[in-house]
């Protein structure tokens, strides 16, 4: 387990972020836009801007290094690669290493010599995920990875993300507002608003006996059909 035992972000007038919480194995972290979820993850990518006053202690069983023991995956496939420069230029690994990662996400090799522009969503995704396991990394952060995706193709890389993190065992933080995603790929789910965590716990005791109001309306607005919670 990773834990993050203080993550502080202020500004001189204002406090950001201001919790501690463990990393298990597949956790969600879940709040709606404004609740501090993409700050935290550029605290622990150690990418926030130098006017931020940051305070982070992490008890890790390895070391957090970006690009080597720790990976990333964006928001939007459609922005995250050089439009005009090829995939094969994209990947800092032998060949033979990327095509192993082209079989197991089930892309075609002819894609690896294409620009990024004529990949579809799905292949774009595929291929920053395979960028984000080339060094076999410990931790993986997803940053609201589906949200640029069409239903479909959502549920396709929940299932992708899973399958990939009980092949490889890495640590995974799951960033989303979507609860209802979160239930469908991680066991453990960290409730953040304004900063500040208001729940955490095993995923099937949050949604069945939610303790917080906030909690309640993520439910409730991730959720049409109830059934879930019996």
């Amino acid at each position: 387990m990773i834990k993050i035992e203080k993550l502080t972000i202020k500004t001189k007038q204002k406090i950001l972020v201001d919790f501690s919480m463990n990393i298990h194995k597949k956790t969600a972290l879940v709040g709606q836009s404004g609740s501090g979820k993409s700050l935290t993850l550029k605290a622990l990518l150690n990418l926030l801007p130098s006017n931020l006053d940051v305070e982070l202690k992490i008890n890790s069983p390895f070391e957090l290094k970006r690009g080597e023991s720790l990976s990333f995956i964006p928001q939007n496939p459609f922005t995250a690669l050089s439009p005009r420069t090829k995939i094969s230029k994209q990947f800092f690994a032998p060949a033979h290493k990327v095509k192993k990662l082209f079989e197991l996400l089930n892309l075609e090799w002819r894609l690896f010599n294409e620009y990024p522009p004529n990949l579809s969503g799905g292949q774009l995704q595929r291929v920053i995920i395979a960028i984000a396991l080339i060094n076999n990394p410990n931790l993986m952060l997803l940053d609201e990875p589906t949200t640029a995706l069409d239903t479909q193709l959502k549920e396709e890389i929940i299932t992708l993300f899973k399958e990939l993190q009980e092949e490889f065992n890495f640590y995974m933080l799951f960033v989303t507002h979507e609860i209802n995603l979160a239930t469908k790929l991680c066991d453990y789910i960290v409730i953040l608003k304004d900063g500040k965590i208001v729940e955490q716990g095993e995923t099937k005791e949050i949604i069945s006996n939610p303790k917080s109001s906030y909690t309640k309306e993520l439910i409730e607005s991730s959720f049409a059909n109830r059934e879930f919670r019996k």
